[in-house]
């Protein structure tokens, strides 16, 4: 082999290992930023005027309770952006009931409703539902990065978790600390919905509705019945 043919190797094995190494550092960069992320604690929200509020609504007793959450927040949470499942039928119409019914005191709350694709279909098998959940991130990034929201709200749809998921991107990137706050359904009494136990580990409040649950998972919040 030619002194210029060894110089070339030489140079092909040093730009790979640059490569490899590069791709090594960032992702470890990335990793120690996550760990950052999930583990600085839940600050209190700062006082503002306005809260920019994302509530992700599900389908039938889902947008029932979240609709009651809502009700009990104050003028100060707005907009408030709506996301429901493009298969939804009947939660649009609910919302927009419920926003018309708001007194003169809240007249100037904001609220939008906004569609992606269900991550998941009743009976839908696990397998398919990667796929549907990955189709709903699709959407969800482009919306959340538009909207930026201070708090993403929900209560057990599985279309929350691209979204959430999204927000914490957002807080990764350094962009925007959005909060995630996740209400476990009230039906759930002795173990977490699927949707719970994913966004247990990434929410910075988590509330329950049974003690039962508070005994089993320690960062879990019990204030009794919420909704």
């Amino acid at each position: 082999m030619s002194f210029w043919s060894k110089t070339a190797s030489v140079v092909a094995v040093m730009w790979l290992f640059g490569v490899v190494f590069s791709l090594f550092m960032t992702a470890l960069l990335f990793l120690l930023r996550v760990y950052f992320v999930l583990n600085s604690g839940s600050n209190p929200p700062k006082t503002r005027s306005h809260v920019a509020v994302l509530v992700v609504a599900g389908s039938g007793g889902h947008t029932t309770e979240i609709l009651r959450l809502m009700d009990s927040l104050s003028a100060a949470y707005t907009p408030r952006h709506y996301v429901i499942a493009d298969t939804d039928k009947m939660s649009e119409e609910k919302i927009v009931s419920f926003e018309r019914c708001k007194p003169e005191s809240h007249s100037d709350v904001q609220f939008t409703i906004n569609r992606i694709p269900r991550s998941r279909e009743v009976a839908q098998s696990w397998s398919s539902s990667v796929v549907s959940t990955l189709n709903a991130l699709r959407y969800s990034i482009p919306l959340v990065f538009r909207l930026q929201p201070d708090v993403v709200l929900c209560n057990g749809p599985g279309t929350c978790v691209p979204l959430c998921m999204t927000g914490l991107l957002l807080r990764i990137l350094g962009i925007k600390k959005v909060g995630i706050v996740y209400v476990e359904s009230i039906c759930r009494v002795q173990t977490l919905s699927l949707t719970g136990r994913i966004l247990y580990l990434v929410s910075d409040y988590f509330f329950v509705q049974w003690s039962s649950l508070r005994d089993k998972y320690p960062k879990a919040i019990f204030l009794g019945r919420i909704v």
